[in-house]
């Protein structure tokens, strides 16, 4: 049947009716236009897979001017992650499209400085519902569809179609979990027969490991790496690279019995220590030469230069290790024993604070415990306070009573999505006296409905992509303080929420010093508040956190931390 060796896969499959090359090649498609860089883990998840390729992706579009698509590939069978909770998985990062993914889309964006689509995310319950609607549909000719070669060569697809609809120079694909993970064995198989058929000059397999540590010994153990890297060799997969996570640089010994056991030669062997400053770590990866060897191994030729960002980002570096003043920005919230759920205000803070030659401290407020008697003793030495985004009633009192304290005694204050819902409670409540003031979430039968479930979302009862998601525009009003920050009369925000402002109380409120300065178009539905008489109080219906990013950070962040900075001059 084959005629001659350079005859590919596909023109062997296009040959006969039966065959075992399913893989649904996209019209257009062109192998070798679009790279692929495979990053999968080892030993333990949570090491950093997520950092390391945003951190690569960063460094090859900016040192090299190369147009880069990330995309996360997920395990677990839920849809999408709207339904997570947050103490298990971290926060429900939400993209532009209304699409609710992995926090670590949200590291793609803000290190590679642009949005992302429904297209770089992709989890086991979606692939599996592609593929069962079209077993429905009887695209599969009648076929009994399998692991191999249909999950598969969905998965390759998927890929192929982010490739062309990206145009990308390089796709980054991050495989979630760990090599030995039972559901991610198909996204490996799936991996190891795109080399095949990609040709191995055109995808590069680079393996995360972690190097343990134990206090006990007092000495560095590479054992697990080694039998990580041989568990993913026996599946058919050669990493090209291979880099070893640890907290504490690796010795040259440790490099070398990773060299031995993948085959590698030892340069390609590269060392990741824990750093506070993940910025830094495109700039570390640069002096390790990982994207000379990954240009070598694709052989990416031509004029690569670096882009202006890059010198920008390279400042940035620079601003974060010379930061000369602190403040302490508070968080108010009911998951705050679990960081990662609210990630990106902590890294909007974290990369918004060095342009203002500043460092922030964040002190976390359980408010499920915070009442009339102790509010003080948590707020006092607090410069800001957030109140970020939630849902459910545990928690409630004690975000009121801390958004009256900071309004009370002039303390900064930036609301986001609930804390905007919540802000509108306390002001009617202690300004307004609508004493019995509350949202219908937490009180259906309050007598004051300040805040009520918007109109769409009366008749839905489900739960996953359900809420109003994505990003929408937001009309700014002139002559408010609003619009000064931002500088314009249209901005965009991100959005995931059920329940808003009643306008019934609009009147009532800016009647007593309440400002909404940011509206929906064609929509009495109001996304900005602001108190003119307070040094900085405002309330966002969207999440700023999640449109921030480091070259270019949300404008309520600065603002927020300019005056925080202010605030603590004047204890002085």
């Amino acid at each position: 049947m084959r005629k001659n060796a350079k005859e590919t896969f596909k023109e062997i499959a296009n040959k006969v009716e039966e065959h075992e090359f399913y893989s649904d090649m996209p019209k257009g498609y062109k192998r070798g236009k679009t790279k692929f860089v495979i990053v999968t883990g080892s030993v333990i998840s949570g090491v950093g897979k997520g950092t390391f390729t945003s951190c690569l992706g960063t460094l090859l579009k900016l040192a090299h001017g190369l147009n880069v698509a990330p995309i996360k590939l997920e395990g677990y069978l839920n849809y999408d992650s709207g339904t997570l909770n947050p103490f298990r998985h971290g926060e429900v990062f939400v993209l532009d499209d209304g699409t609710e993914c992995d926090l670590d889309l949200g590291t793609y964006e803000r290190m590679l400085n642009q949005n992302l689509t429904k297209d770089n995310f992709l989890t086991a319950g979606r692939l599996f519902k592609t593929i069962i609607d079209k077993e429905r549909e009887g695209k599969y000719l009648g076929r009994d569809v399998q692991f191999i070669p249909h999950v598969t060569g969905e998965l390759k697809n998927f890929l192929r179609e982010l490739a062309m609809k990206s145009n990308a120079d390089v796709l980054l694909v991050e495989i979630g979990g760990t090599v030995g993970d039972i559901e991610n064995s198909y996204y490996l198989e799936a991996m190891r027969e795109l080399r095949y058929e990609e040709g191995k000059e055109n995808v590069c397999f680079v393996n995360v490991v972690y190097i343990l540590e134990p206090s006990s010994l007092g000495e560095q153990k590479s054992k697990a790496a080694q039998l990580g890297l041989r568990t993913l060799m026996g599946l058919g997969i050669q990493p090209d690279i291979v880099v070893c996570r640890s907290e504490n640089p690796i010795s040259e010994n440790i490099k070398e019995k990773i060299s031995i056991v993948s085959n590698i030669p030892v340069p390609r062997v590269v060392n990741i220590n824990d750093t506070r400053n993940i910025y830094k770590v495109p700039l570390e990866l640069k002096g390790m030469e990982i994207d000379k060897a990954i240009l070598e191994i694709l052989s990416i030729r031509g004029k690569l230069k670096s882009v202006p960002d890059f010198e920008k980002w390279k400042k940035l570096v620079n601003m974060v290790g010379s930061a000369k003043k602190e403040v302490m920005i508070g968080i108010a919230g009911k998951y705050t024993n679990v960081h990662d759920s609210y990630m990106s205000i902590l890294k909007a803070l974290e990369h918004t604070a060095p342009y203002l030659d500043a460092k922030v401290n964040v002190k976390w407020i359980e408010t499920t415990g915070v009442n009339k008697n102790n509010v003080k003793k948590e707020m006092e030495e607090l410069d800001g306070l957030i109140v970020p985004g939630g849902f459910g009633v545990r928690g409630v009192d004690g975000k009121i009573e801390c958004i009256r304290y900071a309004r009370e005694n002039n303390i900064p204050f930036l609301g986001l999505c609930f804390g905007f819902q919540i802000a509108v409670i306390e002001f009617a409540r202690n300004v307004c006296s609508l004493k019995g003031a509350n949202s219908t979430e937490i009180d259906p039968n309050t007598k004051e409905p300040v805040i009520c479930i918007l109109p769409e979302q009366e008749e839905i009862d489900g739960l996953g992509g359900t809420m109003r998601l994505g990003g929408h525009d937001v009309l700014i009003k002139e002559g408010t303080k609003t619009h000064k920050i931002y500088g314009k009369n249209k901005i965009r925000g991100r959005f995931r929420h059920r329940w808003n402002l009643n306008t019934k109380y609009i009147d009532v409120l800016e009647k007593n010093g309440m400002v909404f300065s940011g509206f929906a178009p064609q929509k009495r539905i109001m996304q900005i508040l602001e108190v003119p008489k307070h040094s900085f109080f405002f309330a966002t219906q969207y999440h700023e956190e999640l449109t921030s990013k480091p070259l270019e950070p949300g404008p309520l962040f600065r603002e927020l931390i300019r005056s925080a900075l202010d605030h603590k001059a004047s204890k002085k």
